[in-house]
């Protein structure tokens, strides 16, 4: 098949061409042409291979999966003492996975009758189940009161119930059990710690609400209930596909609980926007008067190729999360990854199938007649975004000034930011264990439970007579409550300290403490600090320093595809910052709402705790792609017009005029699988669920419908300049298509090529 020359080709190297070959525009459209049409000659046989692939994975998921609780997270200071501390004095820092705390309350807990309760409830947890020991907090040898004498804290040490998790539930409500006996004898009593963690659900009543919201918008827009259902059916068949490829997966190595989540949170959105675009370009087509096999090919040569560049785009931010270098957010993004790329896989081989098996039905019914040469062609109506989109044109500065002050105004809570690695006393404010947390922080102060363990080992002094300075410099520093006394290891090589801070675990003062800490100077030994409160603090810096080296990695990773796809500086410029305005936006509701607790009425987890440090990456991630298949499909309409001819003003409108209704309904449809998701009772996965579904909303209708056509009609022609000397040596991608119609015979070349490879 001859191959069209571009203009440009004639003025590059050599090299440039032999590497601009791989994306010549005739490839990849005709490639997509190709794979369309012969997916819908051979559906059964593609339904088939996926039916296979879906019965194999799921063979293995079903004998093999294997889910880890334990957070993969990388190496700090703090983590590299813990270290030490567990290797030279045998057990670990802090051992609260197999221990509990009984708080009691009383007006003198020290003196009958609240005495006699404490020791009856003392002699009850040495009989519950897997305990190991427990401390009687009114022994002289073991003393756990507070100095007002009202409150006294049991520790119930048990056996590791990490791996038997029936086991850990039971003595957990065996624990409460023993609170509640406590309160019936007149004593306030509350359960610190938690021994039983809850399976994690995958699909709740809140998330097939979201779905159905989904499927009642694409048969909205479609008018037709074969287009909704082919769309709806190839989206939840992708989700099934990849979540059971990632359960596979895990037989080699165990992923977490919440990864699958997330693969299925961002597969569904997903495969239902691809397919969207997909099938509206195949009833576009049909309009146009093709036949039903045509169309496919085309629908799948056009509107796939940008399904594809969305989809890679979306894939490399997943994957670029791997070099923030945590093991929880990578292993996390490459499994959303995976999961974008079966969507892409379904919307292109499955999805073909099904168009040709609907035919004309994926139209209205009253538009099925329309587009056969014996039928005159209906009337065309001005849509309400086309009207939308002329005014925007018309008036560009009165349309973006109040439409960016609105994005930056949701912004504003981003300025108020507070993230953590855990929230102290759990993520519920309404739980026993939160309660305990907090009577204990009144009763013995907001430090008692986040200790800092400093390691304190020689260097060119003899530890023990070193250690009454370190233990004096320690004491010395603004915001320590009390240094316990050193204890030396069995081998006399190492020490630790144990200093309790004044303040909690996540206060920023706890913060400025750790850092004091290292910055202490004692002679003839080197001191790190340790313990659960300073590696979370670590963490929670690590992740805040890796969040700006990825944000940057994503802008320029947005430039760079951009400038490829629609060979313009400035358009990618534009649609840069509108992602940033939507990132803003998202984040701005989502700390207004989990942090500030503004909608507890309506949202069922936990409100009021600082955001999960993990978050703020992962929605930069996420959202970065989702906002690039906006920019994508409806900037590749006004792109396309363009390279047609018309002027700038008027490209903007026809490309409103061609994708503005599907990318709203797309952009409606993720927020309903995400608003499905913020709604259910994991904190984590609800608030990055509703800073992605704000996101999206403000990404869809205010950014792609306002701030970025305002900004193109203001830049006129300009808009769409590259230099003539970058213009050569990048490669054509063409997302419209335009190689199918190179020529009056293309398409019937590629059907007579497509006929001698028919199986």
């Amino acid at each position: 098949m001859p191959q069209p020359h571009t203009p440009d080709e004639a003025d590059a190297s050599p090299l440039v061409s032999s590497v601009g070959i791989i994306f010549e525009r005739t490839l990849m459209a005709r490639l997509l042409y190709r794979l369309g049409v012969l997916s819908a000659r051979h559906r059964l046989v593609v339904l088939l291979v996926w039916t296979v692939a879906l019965l194999g994975l799921g063979g293995i998921a079903a004998t093999s999966a294997q889910l880890s609780e334990e957070e993969g997270l990388p190496e700090t200071e703090s983590g590299l003492a813990l270290d030490i501390v567990e290797a030279q004095f045998g057990v670990p820092a802090a051992d609260s996975l197999s221990e509990l705390q009984l708080v009691l309350v009383a007006d003198d807990i020290t003196s009958d009758p609240a005495a006699s309760v404490v020791r009856g409830l003392v002699a009850d947890a040495q009989a519950l189940p897997s305990v190991t020991s427990v401390a009687d907090p009114l022994a002289p040898e073991t003393p756990f009161v507070s100095e007002d004498l009202t409150t006294a804290v049991v520790q119930i040490s048990f056996t590791d119930l990490s791996d038997d998790l029936d086991a850990a539930a039971a003595a957990q409500h065996a624990t409460e059990d023993l609170a509640a006996s406590a309160r019936a004898s007149g004593l306030t009593a509350e359960v610190g710690g938690s021994l039983s963690v809850e399976p994690v659900e995958l699909i709740g009543p809140t998330e097939a609400v979201g779905a159905t919201v989904a499927f009642l918008v694409l048969l909205v827009t479609y008018g037709s209930l074969a287009a909704a259902g082919a769309n709806m059916i190839v989206a939840l068949l992708g989700v099934i596909v990849g979540t059971v490829g990632i359960f596979a997966f895990s037989a080699l190595v165990p992923v977490g609980s919440v990864t699958p989540i997330l693969a299925i949170m961002l597969g569904l959105a997903v495969g239902i926007d691809y397919g969207l675009f997909i099938l509206a370009r195949f009833r576009s087509e049909l309009r146009d008067g093709r036949d039903v096999e045509d169309a496919v090919g085309r629908a799948t040569g056009t509107a796939g190729t940008s399904v594809v560049f969305a989809g890679a785009t979306v894939m490399i931010a997943l994957a670029g999360l791997t070099v923030v270098g945590i093991p929880t957010i990578t292993e996390m993004g490459l499994a959303a990854a995976s999961a974008v790329l079966v969507a892409v896989l379904m919307a292109l081989t499955l999805l073909p199938g099904l168009m040709s098996w609907m035919g004309r039905r994926a139209l209205p019914r009253a538009e099925r007649a329309h587009g056969r040469p014996d039928v005159p062609a209906a009337p065309t109506r001005t849509s309400f975004l086309e009207r939308w989109g002329r005014r925007v044109v018309s008036r560009p500065l009165t349309a973006l000034v109040p439409a960016t002050a609105i994005l930056l105004l949701l912004a504003v809570p981003v300025l108020s930011l507070q993230t953590a690695l855990t929230t102290p006393g759990g993520p519920d404010p309404d739980s026993t264990e939160r309660a305990a947390y907090e009577m204990v922080a009144d009763a013995f102060g907001a430090g008692a439970q986040s200790p800092l363990v400093v390691l304190v080992e020689p260097d060119g002094a003899d530890l023990q007579s070193a250690l009454p300075s370190v233990e004096s410099a320690l004491a010395a520093l603004d915001g320590v409550s009390a240094v316990a006394p050193a204890q030396t290891s069995p081998d006399g090589t190492t020490a630790i300290v144990t200093v309790v801070p004044t303040t909690g675990a996540i206060d920023p003062a706890t913060d400025d403490l750790v850092e004091a800490i290292r910055g202490t100077s004692v002679d003839g030994v080197q001191m790190l600090v340790t313990g659960t409160t300073a590696f979370a603090l670590d963490i929670a810096a690590l992740l805040t320093s890796a969040l700006m080296t990825y944000l940057l990695v994503v802008v320029g990773l947005s430039l760079v595809l951009l400038v490829l796809l629609f060979r313009s500086l400035l358009v990618p410029l534009v649609a840069t910052v509108g992602f940033l305005l939507s990132l803003g936006a998202g984040l701005g509701v989502m700390v207004a709402v989990f942090q500030w607790g503004w909608l507890d009425a309506l949202i069922q987890a936990p409100q009021g705790d600082p955001v999960p440090s993990l978050l703020p990456i992962l929605v930069v991630g996420i959202l970065f792609g989702l906002a690039m298949d906006y920019q994508v499909f409806l900037v590749s309409r006004m792109h396309e017009a363009h390279r047609a001819g018309m002027a700038p003003s008027d490209a903007i409108v026809e490309g409103f005029r061609r994708s503005a209704t599907v990318v709203a309904a797309a952009a409606s449809i993720m927020a309903a699988v995400f608003g499905g998701f913020a709604l259910g009772l994991d904190p984590l996965v609800g608030s990055i669920a509703l800073a992605l579904s704000v996101g999206v909303l403000a990404d869809a209708f205010v950014v792609r419908m306002v701030v970025v056509p305002a900004l193109l009609a203001l830049l006129g022609e300009k808009a769409w300049w590259i230099p003539r000397w970058l213009g050569r040596i990048l490669p054509d991608l063409d997302p419209e298509g335009h190689a199918l119609d190179d020529s009056p015979t293309s398409v019937e070349t590629q059907q007579r090529e497509l006929a001698g490879q028919s199986l």
